[in-house]
């Protein structure tokens, strides 16, 4: 799951380098923080929030693939 987020997200941005995703593993719940350059943030959530709501959705997806609940957070 980390690997996918890192690759979406280095294809979307202009610093691929800059590009970091931290797992927090929870009881019930493991969140994804997604952080990009300052700069990057605005191509990462896209327009109205729907690049942003892509990725979840591919998130969710593939969580749901491997039996578990997930959540990505986007982190300037």
């Amino acid at each position: 799951m980390k690997e996918l987020i890192e690759c979406v997200a280095k294809a979307l941005v202009d610093s691929p380098d800059a590009v970091s995703v931290n797992v927090v593993q929870g009881a019930q719940l493991t969140v994804f923080e997604l952080k990009v350059a300052p700069e990057d943030l605005g191509k990462v959530i896209g327009k109205s929030g729907r690049t942003a709501e892509a990725l979840r959705t591919i998130i969710h997806a593939a969580s749901v693939r491997h039996g578990m609940r997930s959540r990505l957070e986007i982190v300037g």
